[in-house]
């Protein structure tokens, strides 16, 4: 059994609030300067440009990367042979978003439909996950909205194949268009009942977007998902181009023999998120 503090949990949170905000992941920004080699539209190319050089100064100035600094979602792996100490967990994450979102952009409401703004960006969305071992690894995901309300799902019937899948990649691409400042990432998640489609649709926004699905049928469904999408022309921020997505990640779950849930979370280019072990 090993103890970890609230107070250390709260420190973690703070410093992943920021980094996070901050910092686009490397393999991220690699995948857009890559796509300044293969764009052929000389404003879509510009467009990618204004992009590197933004996510460049803003890690190195501390400064977000996009004024939409989002909705905390943290992803707590945490090994059974810990105990929490000093505090609630949940608290304890909470705290930390009202500390590391002092100098960002407070955007929650306490109520979906009365809208007063808590002031602090708190509360987080927390998914806790239990794990072998003695220790925790903390994801923070910062969620910006103007992505997240192109998000779709859909309840297929188990009949349905894979082109029937990316179909319907294809189309909430399309009818996104320019509204989740592309060039998007899709995080998909097929399979288990709807909530848990939503989840690990949203969990495969923060695998590493130059990985492929370990599962070799999956990873030719990414890529022929991501090929049709780009071949949509929207492109960067709407201008047209090739660059219309960079990532298209797909989560499978085992599911009812009567259903086959699929949901898409969308993502924009500034598919942001820092981790930590404690």
């Amino acid at each position: 059994m090993r103890e970890i503090s609230c107070a250390e949990i709260t420190d973690a949170v703070d410093k992943l609030c920021m980094r996070a905000c901050t910092m686009l992941p490397p393999e991220t920004g690699m995948l857009i300067e890559c796509a300044l080699d293969t764009e052929e539209s000389p404003v879509a190319k510009g467009v990618l440009q204004d992009l590197c050089e933004n996510f460049v100064y803003a890690g190195l100035n501390e400064l977000p990367i996009c004024q939409d600094t989002g909705m905390a979602v943290l992803f707590a792996d945490i090994g059974q042979e810990v105990h929490i100490t000093g505090g609630l967990f949940e608290d304890a994450v909470n705290e930390g978003v009202r500390r590391g979102y002092k100098l960002l952009r407070k955007s929650v409401v306490a109520d979906p439909l009365r809208r007063v703004n808590t002031g602090d960006n708190t509360p987080a969305v927390i998914h806790v996950r239990l794990v072998e071992g003695d220790g925790m690894h903390l994801t923070l995901a910062p969620k910006g909205f103007g992505s997240e309300n192109m998000s779709a799902m859909k309840m297929f019937l188990p009949s349905a194949d894979k082109s029937e899948i990316i179909d319907f990649i294809v189309d909430t691409a399309s009818r996104a268009g320019s509204n989740p400042c592309p060039p998007m990432i899709m995080g998909v998640g097929i399979g288990g009942t709807i909530e848990q489609a939503a989840l690990i649709a949203k969990r495969a926004l923060i695998r590493p977007m130059d990985k492929r699905s370990s599962d070799e049928f999956y990873a030719e469904m990414e890529r022929e998902a991501l090929r049709r999408v780009n071949d949509l022309g929207i492109g960067p921020q709407g201008f047209g181009g090739r660059t219309t997505a960079l990532a298209v990640n797909i989560e499978a779950k085992p599911t009812h023999i009567a259903g086959l849930p699929c949901v898409i979370n969308m993502s924009c280019h500034a598919t942001r998120h820092a981790e930590c072990d404690l």
